[in-house]
């Protein structure tokens, strides 16, 4: 629990702290996204499929800790400095950057014991995170659209 509780502080210092390249709006969009797709993602993966989880099997409401606390700061300091403007190879290096960032991260909780497999392996959220940082790019130029009012 001590490592969740250091992760959530720190994640969100972070986040607050860091000079800021995206709007609020932004920020807040793109981490209800985020969310969305984390809580499709547990439906399925978690409580349908009981491949992984947070804590104990099936719901759990410790698991809003986790969610909430890391998910939504995660993204804003990804979107952030995520390189908008560069070429395309800084652009991969960086969503590969991250998703093995997360993977490591996600099995240092496993390690802590606030998050378990099932059946599922690290490397499958490290092909996951590519799809998802990817997704949360994609819906953060869609925001951008809106905004400009096309």
């Amino acid at each position: 629990m001590v490592h969740l509780i250091i992760s959530v502080i720190i994640f969100n210092l972070v986040a607050w702290l860091i000079p800021k390249r995206i709007t609020r709006d932004e920020m807040l969009a793109t981490s209800l996204f985020a969310l969305q797709l984390e809580a499709e993602a547990d439906i399925y993966l978690d409580l349908k499929y009981r491949l992984y989880g947070y804590f104990n099997p099936g719901p759990d409401w410790l698991a809003l800790v986790p969610i909430y606390g890391i998910f939504p700061a995660i993204t804003i300091v990804f979107l952030n400095y995520y390189p908008f403007t560069g070429k395309k190879s800084e652009k991969a290096i960086y969503i590969a950057a991250w998703s093995l960032f997360s993977a490591l991260y996600e099995w240092s909780a496993v390690y802590a014991g606030w998050f378990f497999y099932s059946g599922w392996k690290t490397w499958y959220s490290a092909l996951c995170y590519l799809l998802i940082f990817f997704l949360l790019i994609k819906f953060h130029d869609l925001v951008r659209w809106l905004k400009r009012g096309k």
